[in-house]
């Protein structure tokens, strides 16, 4: 593996192509757009790692610098681990190894990002290095004639408005700034992260129409709330109507607006089906339909999270309980955080650092990261055998300390 090691560099601007083309082929998308001509304005290629061998690149990643809301409103520097591949010529090389290895290093080393996250292309293979899933997609999707509000559903004097982008991007931005810190694993995002979000390339469409922005005003004219769709004309054997509305994104400073945007979104004719695959697993929709059961839920992992800095990490949220324990944290491959730490917290506040006290729990930084945005379980690893306690009651007062009234979401793949 230390050979691997050191063959890894970052890719440069005249080397993207190149470097894309490689990433695509293994994720087995087409290489099509500017994204595989030139640098994307996200990407820093001064965090990317390339294995190079002549003209061919055989393995590639990056790192996007990120801040992630946690529980409390904190915005942590955070490390968007990215474009993860190796080539089926070189697996079993330990080349993967090799790049988280050297990403976690670089990262610990510059002391800035106490935390790691990615989204996983496939869920069995990020776990060995300490990533764990910390946040959910709902995965919603009904048929519309079912998808009906409750008549005791406020949704305000307010209206909805089809807008062009310019106008939304500038309202949407603003509503952004008013929520996004109240929900744990929200990404923040800057003109680059809000230039990517709205492209809409005809080819990634995937046969549904431009994306449509809409905003909802009070009647003052002030913005409260934003959401985003497409839709994909559909017909029946016997000519009848069957289209799909798939919603991207809704947000609202208000629960009236909220509930006005859906809606909105419920009631396009020519549409049996809505889907909202990236919408948060605790999306307010639920709530507000008269039949609980039109709504179907297929749940999948959608952040994951891995702790590289505990000390600094644990002292970064807000714990909704008081809490002062000790953790006994296992991490062998970022043997840093190995050791016995005091968190004392509550929710204004929390310190965490190494003791030499006996520990209460004795858990994995796995198990640590999979709890950290509040919405794992440690009672629940417990009960699967991954977390051992030491004194009696302490998993059942670290679970509710660890865990957060609003569901972690992350809507921004990357």
């Amino acid at each position: 593996m230390s050979d691997v090691a050191e063959q890894l560099r970052p890719v440069t601007a005249e080397e993207w192509p190149r470097f894309s083309r490689a990433m695509s082929a293994v994720f087995g998308d087409e290489p099509t757009g500017p994204f595989f001509d030139r640098v994307p304005p996200v990407a820093e290629l001064d965090r990317s790692l390339g294995l190079f061998e002549g003209d061919r690149v055989a393995a590639t990643s990056g790192i996007y610098s990120l801040d992630m809301t946690v529980p409390g409103g904190a915005a942590v520097p955070t490390a968007g681990i990215t474009w993860i591949t190796v080539s089926p010529t070189h697996r079993r090389r330990g080349v993967l190894t090799a790049i988280m290895r050297r990403q976690l290093d670089e990262v610990q080393a510059a002391g800035r990002e106490p935390l790691a996250a990615l989204w996983a292309a496939e869920s069995s293979i990020y776990g060995r290095f300490g990533y764990a899933p910390a946040s959910w997609r709902g995965g919603w999707s009904g048929r519309t004639e079912r998808l009906r509000l409750r008549r005791d559903v406020d949704t305000g004097s307010g209206r909805v408005r089809l807008v062009e982008l310019d106008e939304f991007r500038a309202a949407a931005l603003d509503v952004f700034r008013q929520v996004h810190r109240s929900v744990p694993g929200n990404m923040g995002r800057d003109d680059r992260w809000w230039d990517r979000l709205l492209r809409d390339d005809p080819d990634q469409r995937h046969g549904y129409t431009a994306r449509r922005h809409v905003l909802h005003e009070e009647p003052d004219g002030t913005v409260t709330g934003y959401a985003f769709y497409r839709l994909k004309a559909s017909w029946t054997e016997g000519s009848e109507p069957d289209g799909t509305l798939r919603v991207g994104e809704v947000r609202s400073t208000t629960p009236a607006a909220h509930a006005a945007l859906w809606q909105y979104l419920l009631s396009h004719d020519l549409v049996r089906k809505v889907q909202a695959p990236m919408a948060s697993s605790d999306e307010a929709l639920r709530h507000l339909l008269a039949d609980p059961r039109a709504l179907h839920a297929q749940p999948v992992d959608a952040l994951w999270v891995r702790v590289v800095d505990v000390g600094t990490a644990l002292s970064a949220r807000r714990y909704p309980a008081p809490i002062d324990l000790v953790l006994e944290v296992r991490d062998e491959f970022c043997p840093w955080n190995a050791g016995r730490w005091r968190l004392s917290g509550h929710p204004a506040g929390a310190h965490c650092g190494p003791t030499d006290r006996d520990p209460d729990i004795v858990l994995g930084i796995e198990e640590l990261s999979s709890v950290y945005l509040g919405g794992g379980s440690l009672a629940g690893l417990q009960a699967a055998g991954r977390v051992r306690e030491v004194s009696p009651g302490a998993v059942t007062l670290a679970s509710t300390a660890f865990g957060w009234p609003v569901a972690p979401w992350c809507p921004d793949e990357f």
